[in-house]
Protein backbone atom coordinates (compact mmCIF):
# COMPACT_ATOMS: atom_id res chain seq x y z
CA UNK A 1 0.00 0.00 0.00
CA UNK A 2 0.94 3.38 -0.38
CA UNK A 3 0.71 5.59 2.38
CA UNK A 4 1.14 9.41 3.29
CA UNK A 5 2.24 10.60 6.95
CA UNK A 6 1.33 14.23 7.49
CA UNK A 7 4.01 15.57 10.33
CA UNK A 8 7.34 15.71 11.13
CA UNK A 9 7.45 14.20 14.81
CA UNK A 10 9.10 11.13 16.47
CA UNK A 11 5.08 10.25 16.49
CA UNK A 12 4.70 10.29 12.17
CA UNK A 13 8.39 8.35 12.81
CA UNK A 14 7.10 5.96 15.30
CA UNK A 15 3.81 5.35 12.69
CA UNK A 16 5.87 4.84 10.16
CA UNK A 17 8.25 2.13 11.35
CA UNK A 18 5.21 -0.04 12.69
CA UNK A 19 4.12 0.40 9.34
CA UNK A 20 7.00 -1.36 7.50
CA UNK A 21 7.71 -4.22 9.82
CA UNK A 22 4.38 -5.84 8.89
CA UNK A 23 4.43 -8.30 6.60
CA UNK A 24 2.94 -6.72 4.00
CA UNK A 25 5.02 -4.10 1.66
CA UNK A 26 4.34 -0.35 2.00
CA UNK A 27 5.69 2.53 0.50
CA UNK A 28 5.94 5.33 2.57
CA UNK A 29 5.83 9.52 1.61
CA UNK A 30 5.94 12.10 4.35
CA UNK A 31 4.78 15.78 4.49
CA UNK A 32 6.79 17.35 5.57
CA UNK A 33 9.08 14.51 7.69
CA UNK A 34 12.45 15.10 9.18
CA UNK A 35 16.43 13.91 8.60
CA UNK A 36 15.57 10.46 9.15
CA UNK A 37 12.29 9.29 7.97
CA UNK A 38 14.09 10.02 4.30
CA UNK A 39 15.32 6.66 5.45
CA UNK A 40 12.03 5.16 5.65
CA UNK A 41 10.46 6.71 2.50
CA UNK A 42 9.90 9.77 0.64
CA UNK A 43 10.01 13.39 2.14
CA UNK A 44 7.58 16.03 0.40
CA UNK A 45 7.60 19.66 0.59
CA UNK A 46 4.05 20.39 -0.22
CA UNK A 47 2.41 22.97 1.96
CA UNK A 48 -0.41 23.94 0.29
CA UNK A 49 -3.51 21.15 1.12
CA UNK A 50 -5.04 21.09 -2.04
CA UNK A 51 -1.82 20.17 -3.89
CA UNK A 52 -0.56 17.66 -1.77
CA UNK A 53 -4.19 16.16 -2.42
CA UNK A 54 -3.38 16.43 -6.09
CA UNK A 55 0.26 15.08 -5.41
CA UNK A 56 -2.06 11.84 -3.73
CA UNK A 57 -4.32 11.43 -6.89
CA UNK A 58 -1.20 11.41 -9.36
CA UNK A 59 0.73 9.45 -7.18
CA UNK A 60 -2.12 6.92 -6.03
CA UNK A 61 -2.09 7.24 -2.57
CA UNK A 62 -4.05 5.15 -1.17
CA UNK A 63 -3.93 5.95 2.47
CA UNK A 64 -3.47 9.34 4.35
CA UNK A 65 -2.49 9.41 7.96
CA UNK A 66 -2.04 13.20 9.72
CA UNK A 67 -0.03 13.21 12.85
CA UNK A 68 -0.29 16.51 13.95
CA UNK A 69 -3.23 18.97 15.56
CA UNK A 70 -2.75 21.86 13.29
CA UNK A 71 -3.34 20.52 10.15
CA UNK A 72 -6.55 18.78 11.46
CA UNK A 73 -7.61 22.50 12.47
CA UNK A 74 -6.88 23.90 9.14
CA UNK A 75 -9.31 21.19 7.83
CA UNK A 76 -6.80 18.63 5.66
CA UNK A 77 -9.34 15.95 6.06
CA UNK A 78 -11.80 17.94 4.20
CA UNK A 79 -9.63 18.53 1.56
CA UNK A 80 -8.82 15.12 0.87
CA UNK A 81 -12.00 13.54 1.62
CA UNK A 82 -13.70 15.81 -1.61
CA UNK A 83 -11.09 14.69 -3.88
CA UNK A 84 -12.05 11.01 -2.18
CA UNK A 85 -8.97 10.05 -0.96
CA UNK A 86 -8.66 8.25 1.88
CA UNK A 87 -7.75 10.54 4.87
CA UNK A 88 -7.32 9.38 8.71
CA UNK A 89 -8.47 12.05 11.01
CA UNK A 90 -10.94 14.27 12.36
CA UNK A 91 -12.77 17.06 9.70
CA UNK A 92 -12.12 20.47 10.75
CA UNK A 93 -15.12 20.92 12.70
CA UNK A 94 -14.55 17.59 15.06
CA UNK A 95 -11.38 18.93 15.26
CA UNK A 96 -12.71 22.06 17.40
CA UNK A 97 -12.89 19.43 20.28
CA UNK A 98 -8.65 20.16 20.25
CA UNK A 99 -9.03 23.53 18.64
CA UNK A 100 -10.91 25.24 20.80
CA UNK A 101 -10.77 24.33 24.33
CA UNK A 102 -14.26 26.37 24.88
CA UNK A 103 -15.64 24.54 22.46
CA UNK A 104 -14.34 21.11 23.72
CA UNK A 105 -15.34 22.35 27.75
CA UNK A 106 -18.73 23.20 26.48
CA UNK A 107 -19.77 20.20 24.42
CA UNK A 108 -18.47 17.92 27.80
CA UNK A 109 -21.29 20.16 29.95
CA UNK A 110 -23.61 19.44 27.30
CA UNK A 111 -23.50 15.75 27.59
CA UNK A 112 -22.79 15.25 30.73
CA UNK A 113 -19.40 14.03 30.60
CA UNK A 114 -17.36 14.51 33.69
CA UNK A 115 -15.22 17.06 33.72
CA UNK A 116 -13.73 19.67 36.52
CA UNK A 117 -16.09 22.88 37.16
CA UNK A 118 -15.34 26.04 35.00
CA UNK A 119 -15.83 29.48 33.44
CA UNK A 120 -15.56 30.46 30.08
CA UNK A 121 -14.97 34.16 28.86
CA UNK A 122 -13.19 36.83 27.36
CA UNK A 123 -14.73 39.28 30.37
CA UNK A 124 -11.56 39.78 32.84
CA UNK A 125 -14.36 40.83 35.49
CA UNK A 126 -15.94 37.39 35.19
CA UNK A 127 -12.62 35.30 35.06
CA UNK A 128 -11.49 37.48 38.33
CA UNK A 129 -15.00 36.82 40.12
CA UNK A 130 -14.64 32.80 39.28
CA UNK A 131 -11.40 32.71 40.21
CA UNK A 132 -11.95 33.91 43.26
CA UNK A 133 -14.83 31.11 44.16
CA UNK A 134 -11.87 28.44 43.91
CA UNK A 135 -9.45 27.25 46.00
CA UNK A 136 -5.55 27.10 44.87
CA UNK A 137 -4.35 26.27 42.57
CA UNK A 138 -6.01 26.92 39.62
CA UNK A 139 -5.84 26.29 35.97
CA UNK A 140 -6.12 28.79 33.56
CA UNK A 141 -6.24 27.59 30.03
CA UNK A 142 -5.88 29.49 26.44
CA UNK A 143 -8.66 28.91 24.22
CA UNK A 144 -7.06 28.08 20.71
CA UNK A 145 -3.81 26.21 19.85
CA UNK A 146 -0.86 26.60 21.79
CA UNK A 147 1.67 23.93 20.94
CA UNK A 148 0.12 21.68 24.08
CA UNK A 149 1.85 24.89 26.38
CA UNK A 150 -1.41 26.92 27.10
CA UNK A 151 -2.16 25.69 30.24
CA UNK A 152 -1.03 27.45 33.70
CA UNK A 153 -1.48 25.75 36.74
CA UNK A 154 -1.72 28.94 39.04
CA UNK A 155 -0.17 28.49 42.98
CA UNK A 156 -1.71 31.52 44.15
CA UNK A 157 -4.83 34.07 42.96
CA UNK A 158 -2.84 36.53 42.15
CA UNK A 159 -0.96 34.24 39.81
CA UNK A 160 -4.30 33.04 38.19
CA UNK A 161 -5.35 36.65 37.53
CA UNK A 162 -1.85 37.82 36.18
CA UNK A 163 -2.20 34.40 34.09
CA UNK A 164 -5.68 35.39 32.70
CA UNK A 165 -4.90 38.98 32.16
CA UNK A 166 -1.83 38.23 29.80
CA UNK A 167 -3.72 35.59 28.03
CA UNK A 168 -6.66 38.29 27.30
CA UNK A 169 -3.76 40.74 26.13
CA UNK A 170 -2.68 38.53 23.71
CA UNK A 171 1.10 38.89 25.47
CA UNK A 172 1.05 34.78 26.31
CA UNK A 173 -0.51 33.23 23.43
CA UNK A 174 -1.32 35.54 20.75
CA UNK A 175 -5.28 35.11 19.54
CA UNK A 176 -5.39 32.34 21.40
CA UNK A 177 -5.37 33.54 24.22
CA UNK A 178 -8.26 35.88 23.42
CA UNK A 179 -11.11 33.31 25.05
CA UNK A 180 -9.89 32.47 28.28
CA UNK A 181 -11.21 29.40 30.42
CA UNK A 182 -10.35 28.96 34.26
CA UNK A 183 -11.35 26.04 36.26
CA UNK A 184 -11.11 23.94 39.34
CA UNK A 185 -7.85 21.83 39.90
CA UNK A 186 -8.28 18.30 40.23
CA UNK A 187 -6.20 16.76 42.93
CA UNK A 188 -5.70 12.91 41.08
CA UNK A 189 -3.21 11.33 38.86
CA UNK A 190 -3.23 11.86 35.23
CA UNK A 191 -3.63 9.31 32.64
CA UNK A 192 -3.69 9.77 28.51
CA UNK A 193 -5.58 7.62 26.86
CA UNK A 194 -6.40 6.64 23.09
CA UNK A 195 -9.49 5.75 21.23
CA UNK A 196 -9.00 5.03 17.44
CA UNK A 197 -12.31 5.75 15.82
CA UNK A 198 -14.44 5.65 12.76
CA UNK A 199 -17.31 7.88 13.74
CA UNK A 200 -19.26 4.71 15.60
CA UNK A 201 -17.33 2.25 16.18
CA UNK A 202 -13.92 2.57 18.30
CA UNK A 203 -10.50 1.13 19.98
CA UNK A 204 -9.54 1.64 23.02
CA UNK A 205 -5.47 1.38 23.44
CA UNK A 206 -3.24 0.71 26.65
CA UNK A 207 -3.35 3.55 28.65
CA UNK A 208 -0.64 5.75 28.89
CA UNK A 209 0.84 7.73 31.67
CA UNK A 210 3.51 10.70 30.18
CA UNK A 211 5.98 12.94 32.26
CA UNK A 212 4.77 16.58 30.97
CA UNK A 213 7.50 18.34 33.32
CA UNK A 214 11.35 19.13 31.93
CA UNK A 215 12.98 18.00 34.93
CA UNK A 216 13.39 14.85 37.31
CA UNK A 217 10.26 14.80 40.25
CA UNK A 218 8.01 16.72 38.08
CA UNK A 219 10.01 19.93 38.68
CA UNK A 220 10.51 22.53 36.20
CA UNK A 221 8.57 24.03 33.29
CA UNK A 222 5.91 22.33 31.33
CA UNK A 223 7.24 20.37 27.41
CA UNK A 224 5.43 18.50 25.04
CA UNK A 225 6.51 15.71 27.00
CA UNK A 226 9.64 13.86 28.45
CA UNK A 227 9.19 10.86 28.66
CA UNK A 228 5.95 8.25 28.88
CA UNK A 229 5.26 4.17 29.51
CA UNK A 230 2.37 1.73 28.59
CA UNK A 231 0.38 0.21 29.93
CA UNK A 232 0.04 1.73 32.97
CA UNK A 233 -1.04 -0.63 35.99
CA UNK A 234 -2.82 2.46 37.20
CA UNK A 235 -5.85 1.16 35.65
CA UNK A 236 -7.79 -2.00 36.20
CA UNK A 237 -10.58 -3.23 33.76
CA UNK A 238 -13.26 -1.36 35.92
CA UNK A 239 -11.69 1.88 35.15
CA UNK A 240 -11.44 1.23 31.45
CA UNK A 241 -14.80 0.63 31.30
CA UNK A 242 -16.18 3.93 33.01
CA UNK A 243 -14.14 5.48 30.53
CA UNK A 244 -15.82 3.70 27.46
CA UNK A 245 -19.18 4.18 29.40
CA UNK A 246 -18.99 8.00 30.73
CA UNK A 247 -16.72 9.57 28.25
CA UNK A 248 -16.47 7.83 25.16
CA UNK A 249 -19.56 6.73 23.96
CA UNK A 250 -21.21 9.87 24.54
CA UNK A 251 -18.62 11.84 22.91
CA UNK A 252 -18.92 9.78 19.54
CA UNK A 253 -22.68 9.54 20.24
CA UNK A 254 -22.60 13.59 20.74
CA UNK A 255 -20.61 14.37 17.92
CA UNK A 256 -22.64 12.49 15.73
CA UNK A 257 -25.86 14.57 17.00
CA UNK A 258 -23.72 17.90 16.46
CA UNK A 259 -23.40 16.30 12.69
CA UNK A 260 -19.74 16.07 13.11
CA UNK A 261 -18.83 12.51 13.50
CA UNK A 262 -16.07 11.49 14.83
CA UNK A 263 -13.11 9.93 13.06
CA UNK A 264 -9.35 10.06 14.07
CA UNK A 265 -7.97 9.28 17.41
CA UNK A 266 -9.48 10.85 20.19
CA UNK A 267 -6.72 11.59 23.55
CA UNK A 268 -8.54 11.90 26.21
CA UNK A 269 -6.48 13.25 29.01
CA UNK A 270 -7.68 11.87 32.40
CA UNK A 271 -7.49 12.89 36.08
CA UNK A 272 -8.55 10.09 38.12
CA UNK A 273 -10.32 11.76 41.49
CA UNK A 274 -11.22 8.79 43.77
CA UNK A 275 -11.32 5.98 41.68
CA UNK A 276 -13.36 8.12 39.25
CA UNK A 277 -12.13 9.22 35.97
CA UNK A 278 -12.64 12.90 35.17
CA UNK A 279 -11.85 14.99 31.23
CA UNK A 280 -9.50 17.00 32.08
CA UNK A 281 -9.00 17.81 27.88
CA UNK A 282 -9.24 16.27 24.33
CA UNK A 283 -6.86 16.28 21.80
CA UNK A 284 -7.53 14.60 18.53
CA UNK A 285 -4.44 13.02 17.56
CA UNK A 286 -2.00 11.09 19.50
CA UNK A 287 0.02 11.88 22.01
CA UNK A 288 3.39 12.63 21.82
CA UNK A 289 5.53 10.80 23.03
CA UNK A 290 2.82 8.35 23.82
CA UNK A 291 2.67 7.46 20.31
CA UNK A 292 6.36 6.28 20.31
CA UNK A 293 5.61 3.70 22.68
CA UNK A 294 1.86 2.56 22.00
CA UNK A 295 2.93 1.66 18.16
CA UNK A 296 5.32 -0.94 19.22
CA UNK A 297 3.04 -2.77 21.66
CA UNK A 298 0.77 -3.54 18.37
CA UNK A 299 0.80 -6.96 17.36
CA UNK A 300 -2.27 -7.03 14.74
CA UNK A 301 -1.73 -4.62 11.59
CA UNK A 302 -0.98 -0.65 12.40
CA UNK A 303 -1.81 0.06 8.82
CA UNK A 304 -4.95 -1.92 8.21
CA UNK A 305 -6.57 -0.24 11.87
CA UNK A 306 -5.62 2.88 10.13
CA UNK A 307 -7.06 2.19 6.70
CA UNK A 308 -10.32 0.34 8.82
CA UNK A 309 -10.60 3.55 10.69
CA UNK A 310 -10.48 5.71 7.94
CA UNK A 311 -13.73 3.63 5.97
CA UNK A 312 -15.72 3.45 8.33
CA UNK A 313 -14.96 -0.43 9.50
CA UNK A 314 -13.12 -0.68 12.77
CA UNK A 315 -16.08 -3.13 13.90
CA UNK A 316 -14.42 -5.70 10.97
CA UNK A 317 -10.96 -5.87 12.78
CA UNK A 318 -9.42 -6.80 15.96
CA UNK A 319 -6.83 -5.10 17.24
CA UNK A 320 -3.88 -6.88 19.24
CA UNK A 321 -1.23 -6.29 21.60
CA UNK A 322 1.77 -7.67 23.01
CA UNK A 323 1.79 -8.37 27.16
CA UNK A 324 5.14 -6.23 27.21
CA UNK A 325 5.78 -2.29 28.23
CA UNK A 326 7.12 0.01 26.62
CA UNK A 327 8.98 2.85 28.03
CA UNK A 328 9.98 6.16 25.82
CA UNK A 329 12.42 8.69 26.97
CA UNK A 330 12.97 11.72 25.19
CA UNK A 331 16.65 13.42 24.38
CA UNK A 332 16.12 17.22 23.99
CA UNK A 333 18.16 19.48 22.86
CA UNK A 334 20.49 21.80 25.23
CA UNK A 335 17.73 25.05 25.27
CA UNK A 336 14.80 23.23 25.64
CA UNK A 337 11.77 24.54 26.33
CA UNK A 338 12.93 27.73 26.39
CA UNK A 339 14.37 28.38 23.38
CA UNK A 340 15.93 27.19 19.88
CA UNK A 341 19.54 25.44 20.42
CA UNK A 342 22.18 25.49 18.24
CA UNK A 343 22.14 22.25 15.76
CA UNK A 344 24.66 19.79 17.49
CA UNK A 345 25.91 16.56 15.47
CA UNK A 346 24.17 12.98 16.43
CA UNK A 347 26.83 10.48 17.45
CA UNK A 348 25.51 6.77 17.64
CA UNK A 349 27.42 4.12 19.47
CA UNK A 350 27.85 0.57 17.63
CA UNK A 351 25.64 -1.67 19.61
CA UNK A 352 27.27 -4.83 20.09
CA UNK A 353 24.65 -5.59 23.21
CA UNK A 354 22.00 -8.05 22.06
CA UNK A 355 19.44 -7.21 24.52
CA UNK A 356 19.47 -3.50 22.85
CA UNK A 357 19.41 -4.55 19.50
CA UNK A 358 16.32 -7.13 20.15
CA UNK A 359 14.32 -4.76 22.64
CA UNK A 360 14.86 -1.09 21.92
CA UNK A 361 14.95 1.20 19.26
CA UNK A 362 15.66 4.99 18.05
CA UNK A 363 12.05 7.19 17.30
CA UNK A 364 13.49 10.60 15.58
CA UNK A 365 12.11 13.60 15.75
CA UNK A 366 13.92 17.08 15.72
CA UNK A 367 16.53 15.85 13.49
CA UNK A 368 18.03 16.77 9.77
CA UNK A 369 20.50 15.37 7.75
CA UNK A 370 23.32 17.10 6.10
CA UNK A 371 25.68 14.88 3.49
CA UNK A 372 24.77 11.32 5.61
CA UNK A 373 25.50 13.22 9.16
CA UNK A 374 22.36 13.51 11.38
CA UNK A 375 22.27 16.85 13.48
CA UNK A 376 20.32 17.52 16.35
CA UNK A 377 17.71 20.48 15.39
CA UNK A 378 15.02 20.35 17.03
CA UNK A 379 13.41 21.12 20.78
CA UNK A 380 12.66 17.36 21.46
CA UNK A 381 15.37 15.51 18.93
CA UNK A 382 14.75 11.76 19.96
CA UNK A 383 12.97 9.16 21.70
CA UNK A 384 14.80 5.96 23.01
CA UNK A 385 12.39 3.21 24.03
CA UNK A 386 12.59 0.03 25.46
CA UNK A 387 10.59 -3.04 25.63
CA UNK A 388 10.44 -5.44 28.52
CA UNK A 389 8.45 -8.02 30.69
CA UNK A 390 8.27 -5.75 33.57
CA UNK A 391 8.28 -1.61 33.57
CA UNK A 392 11.63 -1.56 35.22
CA UNK A 393 13.03 -3.96 32.58
CA UNK A 394 11.55 -2.28 29.59
CA UNK A 395 13.19 1.61 31.64
CA UNK A 396 16.22 -0.35 32.15
CA UNK A 397 16.67 -1.09 28.08
CA UNK A 398 15.78 2.31 27.28
CA UNK A 399 18.26 3.82 29.12
CA UNK A 400 20.31 1.57 28.39
CA UNK A 401 20.04 2.78 24.49
CA UNK A 402 20.36 6.53 25.90
CA UNK A 403 23.47 5.97 26.98
CA UNK A 404 24.46 5.13 23.53
CA UNK A 405 23.57 8.59 22.25
CA UNK A 406 25.56 11.60 22.22
CA UNK A 407 25.09 15.37 21.01
CA UNK A 408 26.12 18.43 22.78
CA UNK A 409 23.98 20.09 25.60
CA UNK A 410 21.65 16.84 25.01
CA UNK A 411 18.94 17.02 27.91
CA UNK A 412 16.95 14.01 29.88
CA UNK A 413 14.60 12.60 32.68
CA UNK A 414 16.29 10.23 34.80
CA UNK A 415 13.12 9.14 36.45
CA UNK A 416 10.85 8.10 33.58
CA UNK A 417 8.05 5.72 34.67
CA UNK A 418 8.67 6.44 38.46
CA UNK A 419 5.20 6.92 39.22
CA UNK A 420 4.75 3.15 38.34
CA UNK A 421 8.02 1.86 39.66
Amino acid sequence: MKILILGAGGREYSIARAILNEDEQHELFFMPGNGATQDLGTNLDIKDYNLLADYAIQNEIELTIVGPEAPLVDGVVDIFKAKNLTIFGPSKEAAQLEGSKVYMKNFLAKYNIPTARYIESDSIEKLFKFTDTLSTPIVVKADGLCGGKGVIIAQSHDEAKKAISEMLSGKSFGDAGKNVIVEEFLDGYELSMFAVCDGKDYILLPAAQDHKRLLNNDEGPNTGGMGAYAPTPLVNEELYQKVKDRIIRPTLDGMQKEGSPFEGVLFIGIMVVNGEPITLEFNVRFGDPECEILMPLMTSSVSDMFYKAATNRLADIKVEFSDQYAVGVVMASENYPYSSSKPAEIILDDTHHDEIERYTHISYAGVDKEDGVLYATGGRVLVCVGLGDTIKEARNRAYLRCGQVHFVGKKIRTDIAYQAL
